[in-house]
């Protein structure tokens, strides 16, 4: 499948069949992520969403308290420290902050600047929902 963001391949997640036979596919450029399948969409592409609500905070044993990290994927952060036990946080992370990685924002960034403005407004990825006659 093809990032309709930036048109480079996509990878799909190694995730159980669900009852909605969902297929999470997402891109390593630009981490747009696109559903297909699902209880109520045939296919999904949630919109572009600013750095600061796009990740989660990282938490893990080992990880600094003192340093905010963004959590990326497969028990890693953005600036690549993994931790078997890593997971996202019930919180953002927020680049902003004074206590953000700093190479965790710089990642945030270049992926950031990865989406062409023509894609980031709410509109920009059309998704499709099942028909109403649809079981």
């Amino acid at each position: 499948m093809k990032c309709d963001v930036c048109g480079r391949a996509m990878w799909q997640w190694p995730v159980p069949p669900t009852a909605w036979e969902e297929q999470i596919w997402s891109c390593s450029w630009c981490y747009a992520s696109t559903h297909v399948g699902g209880e109520w969409f045939e296919i999904s592409r949630p919109p572009y969403q600013p750095m600061g609500m796009r990740w989660e905070r990282a938490v893990a044993d080992g990880l600094s308290p003192d340093v905010s990290h963004a959590f990326e994927a497969y028990d890693a952060t953005l600036c690549r420290i993994q931790r078997a036990d890593m997971a996202p946080s019930d919180y953002w992370w927020l680049p902003e902050r004074e206590n953000a990685c700093g190479d965790c924002r710089s990642a945030a960034s270049v992926i950031d600047s990865r989406w062409p403005q023509a894609m980031r407004s709410e509109n920009a990825r059309i998704s499709v929902p099942r028909s109403a006659t649809a079981g």
